[in-house]
């Protein structure tokens, strides 16, 4: 590898951090500029990942420690997993530069929203290259605070600051539970630096903490990844700006979880404990993100439920702890990543143009918005499975590892779920076909809808071709970066595995036909015989009422510590701060040796 790039490669995460600093000191009124820094810093990301290029295929790993803080060591660490992750962010992340320059309005702060953005890919760079579980989490919980800042944006909107404060509640949370975890794993690994635990696995799984170990880290990750049952966050982070939902959902943020599961899965896979805890949360949220996407109205909200549904199948894969489910799990986090972003994208150009989102307004557009319309109809084509694109593949590899689940409880209850997941798939993604593009004329419309600028829409161009081209030639495009990605998830060799259009008639074509066209009959059942249109997309079970419940009560505790504390009585001041002093200082007073941040215990 050319020492250049090794040089470099510690500034990878830290490069969007400056630009952020640099794209938010403009004035507002420098939009043009600030798009052009962003969009720049993370080609120059992306170029630069793609210069790792040569080494990942040839199955290097690429690592830099550097002295920080207390005995930390900041390492960024760079493998086939890691390198795939950066590819999505850097080119994801530059298109929706591009496209936000369109979207946003003259009255938003377009270098304010970029800095932002800006400092959302770093983190999310940083959590994927971090070779220190403690740089990792500091990554992890500047995505939080990133995703805080975005989601909010539209200071003004009140939705929008109850959607920030969810996702920061829960995942700020969840990354309290993450934090404990990483320090127990530690403890027991002798070490905090990935390489170390990474080989540290059998006796890390032997460890009587390792059911602490476990829960603690899948509380962070499933917080992350709106996992079931604290999925109701994500939904509610659709206040933000459609450029932030599109790169929230397709490269940053809620992958995060996932790929946290797969970084972390020779240590912690491989037990009865992560075979069902990752399984039966990755099933329950597959299949209720689904059900739910079926009954939105909101053209962004059926997107948010579908990803819910998608990151269940992900981490439903990752539990099942086969090689070949690995791969299909990989596999899908590179499908998902391309027709999500391009979704989020021409339904924020719908938005645009037609001053709403409303699946019930916004009918019959392939008339006015042709061009737009195939784009957004092969996108959703791919996110139900249609043969010829790459969800199609993917999903055959689900559907086939799902018949391969030889636990007794599992063995009928996963097979089940993926055909009625599948099913309500493709139910959710034929009403956004047929009531964004077809049904009818547009309703109570304030304006005439037209297609959008031409380079706001040539992101959804690239990336509903990179579907097509996926979807006809698998191996050629796609499976190269499988061949260096799956190594670094199972720490073994790539499976032998052979993606392509045509296996035969098998029982997992069968099962997708079966959920295509049962798919199909219970969307029009459910339009004709209850009318979707007329359906409250909010009956039911909410966690988010959970959550409010949550909130208010701990609200309450609050006042009550509140009022037992301040009451005015020096001496119980400072009986209280020798206490707090006494419970900092115990784990020196009962000579508990921690191991050192960056290498082994001495």
């Amino acid at each position: 590898m050319h020492p250049g790039v090794l040089n470099f490669l510690p500034f990878l995460p830290l490069l969007p951090f400056a630009a952020a600093f640099a794209v938010g000191a403009l004035p507002a009124s420098r939009r043009g500029l600030s798009a052009l820094v962003a969009a720049a810093v993370l080609l120059a990301a992306g170029a630069f990942t793609v210069a790792m290029g040569p080494a990942m295929f040839a199955g290097e790993l690429l690592r830099v420690s550097t002295p920080w803080l207390a005995g930390i060591d900041y390492t960024v660490r760079v493998d086939g997993l890691a390198w795939i992750f950066c590819l999505m962010v850097s080119g994801i992340g530059a298109l929706v530069v591009l496209y936000a320059h369109y979207y946003l309005s003259a009255e938003d702060s377009e270098p304010r929203f970029l800095a932002y953005l800006l400092a959302f890919a770093g983190a999310m760079l940083g959590v994927v290259t971090a070779g220190n579980l403690i740089v990792l989490l500091v990554f992890w919980e500047l995505t939080s605070v990133a995703s805080f800042l975005l989601i909010g944006f539209w200071t003004h909107r009140e939705d929008a600051r109850q959607g920030a404060r969810m996702a920061l509640t829960v995942t700020a949370g969840g990354g309290l539970c993450l934090l404990a975890g990483l320090i127990l794993l530690g403890q027991v690994a002798g070490s905090f630096d990935l390489d170390a635990v990474l080989a540290a696995g059998p006796a890390v799984r032997a460890d009587p903490l390792y059911p602490a170990i476990l829960a603690l880290i899948l509380l962070g990750a499933f917080t992350k990844s709106a996992q079931f049952p604290f999925h109701f966050w994500l939904p509610h982070a659709m206040a933000a700006p459609t450029p932030v939902s599109a790169f929230l959902h397709s490269a940053t943020m809620v992958k995060a979880g996932v790929f946290l599961l797969a970084r972390l899965y020779p240590v912690l896979a491989g037990s009865e404990m992560w075979l069902y805890a990752v399984s039966l949360a990755g099933l329950a949220t597959l299949l209720v993100g689904a059900w739910y996407a079926v009954f939105q109205h909101d053209l962004k909200g059926l997107l948010a439920y579908s990803t819910l549904s998608h990151l269940g199948l992900i981490t439903l894969l990752l539990g099942m702890g086969s090689e070949l489910a690995v791969v299909a799990a990989v596999f899908h986090i590179l499908n998902h990543a391309t027709f999500k972003a391009s979704l989020f994208m021409a339904a924020g150009i719908i938005d645009h143009e037609c001053g709403t989102r409303d699946l019930r307004r916004i009918n019959g557009l392939i008339r006015y918005m042709p061009w737009t319309s195939v784009l957004a109809i092969t996108a959703a084509a791919a996110m139900a499975g249609v043969p010829l694109l790459n969800g199609f593949l993917s999903k055959e590899m689900f559907f086939a590892e799902a018949l391969e689940v030889g636990h007794p409880l599992l063995a009928w209850l996963v097979p089940t779920g993926a055909v009625l997941a599948g099913l309500l798939g493709v139910a959710y993604s034929s009403r956004f076909i047929h009531d964004t593009f077809f049904h009818g004329e547009p309703v109570g419309l304030d304006r005439t809808p037209h297609e959008p600028p031409l380079w706001m829409r040539i992101p959804v161009d690239l990336l509903v071709l990179v579907c097509v081209a996926v979807g006809l030639m698998p191996m050629q495009t796609f499976g190269p970066l499988l061949a260096v990605a799956v190594p670094a998830v199972t720490g073994a060799p790539m499976p032998d595995v052979s993606i392509a259009l045509w296996h035969g008639f098998n029982l997992p074509l069968a099962m997708s036909a079966a959920a295509f066209v049962g798919g199909i009959w219970l969307y029009f059942r459910l339009q004709r015989e209850r009318g979707l249109h007329g359906r409250d997309p909010s009956r039911g079970p909410s966690g988010q009422r959970g959550f409010e419940r949550a909130m208010a009560g701990l609200g309450k505790v609050a006042g009550v510590v509140t009022n037992a504390l301040q009451h005015g009585r020096l001496p119980i001041y400072t009986a209280t701060l020798l206490a707090a002093a006494g419970l900092a200082l115990l784990p020196w007073l009962l000579r508990l040796d921690l191991p050192a941040a960056s290498g082994d215990v001495d």
